[in-house]
């Protein structure tokens, strides 16, 4: 007599496809280093946090958290070079003219 075939059991999670957005907000916040410095950091923090959005919902829709966070970090610190950057020049101009003035 013959064994019946028992159906194997997969286990397996289901793996979500990532995030464009995600990824999308990576390449900016990368680009805004290189390429576009003030564009591609608006354009990181904004697909960023819209990525998240989308991988934090309950389901989850997409996979990619991780990389819309560098997104997110990597667009937060160019704006702040950004800043510090024109302090920096603001602060150039305003000693370099209270110079020229005190040797008049």
């Amino acid at each position: 007599m013959e064994e019946p075939i028992q159906p194997q059991e997969t286990n397996y999670l289901a793996t979500l496809p990532s995030s464009t957005l995600a990824i999308v907000s990576l390449v900016a916040g990368i680009a805004g280093f290189t390429i576009f410095p003030v564009i591609g950091s608006i354009v990181a923090l904004i697909t960023g946090y819209m990525a998240r959005q989308e991988t934090r919902a309950v389901p989850p829709k997409a996979s990619g958290d991780g990389l819309a966070t560098a997104g997110i970090i990597m667009g937060y610190v160019q704006i702040g070079l950004l800043v510090v950057g024109i302090c920096c020049f603001a602060l150039y101009f305003v000693f370099a003219l209270g110079w020229v003035s005190t040797n008049q």
